[in-house]
């Protein structure tokens, strides 16, 4: 109904979007970023959208990422973020460019989640980290979302932790779930190469 990456959606929510989405948990985040080998000086926000979990984080230099310009106007305009178009499967950015990416409650809408796993790869540095915060489809209140989902059209693609971590392996990170729960976070660190 909406789309690939269900952009439309959130091109139209985008003025609502932070009223009613909860903080982003930088607890969560940031044990996820502790696996990290090296500092962390630069991130993207992969599907940032409004900047919603680069402002639970203080640090590093942020961008979000996004193909909705809806959500990515919020980010510059309500966040003051850097804020850059792009596609999480062709990233904007050189190789190793970057000491970590975040995925954050966005994964499951990216159409192409291996590409945006490989493109992870390729611009985090050595040592830097890919940091994913999911929901868990087999939760009861994942499954409750799922549902919901998929009810108003959307086209979103859940994984469980243990799929997601075996799937940042199959992409050259040393992963791990960092926590379980009906949100959860993988984090995987680029090896290097």
């Amino acid at each position: 109904m909406y789309g690939l990456g269900d952009v439309r959606f959130f091109d139209r929510i985008a003025p609502l979007y932070d009223l009613v989405m909860p903080p982003a948990n930088g607890t969560a985040l940031s044990a996820g970023f502790d696996r990290a080998e090296r500092p962390i000086d630069r991130l993207l926000d992969v599907g940032g959208g409004s900047g919603r979990a680069s402002a639970a984080l203080t640090g590093p230099d942020v961008t979000v990422v996004d193909v909705s310009s809806g959500m990515l106007r919020r980010a510059r305009n309500a966040r003051g973020l850097s804020a850059v178009a792009g596609d999480a499967g062709r990233l904007p950015f050189r190789d190793g460019s970057v000491d970590a990416v975040m995925v954050v409650d966005a994964f499951h809408h990216l159409p192409d989640r291996e590409a945006a796993l490989r493109e992870a790869g390729r611009v985090v540095a050595p040592g830097g980290v890919l940091v994913v915060r999911e929901f868990d489809p087999t939760h009861p209140l994942g499954r409750l979302l799922v549902a919901g989902e998929h009810a108003i059209g959307m086209g979103s693609r859940f994984s469980t932790p243990d799929a997601l971590a075996d799937d940042m392996e199959r992409a050259g990170f040393d992963s791990a779930v960092v926590d379980r729960g009906f949100g959860y976070t993988v984090a995987g660190v680029r090896a290097d190469r």
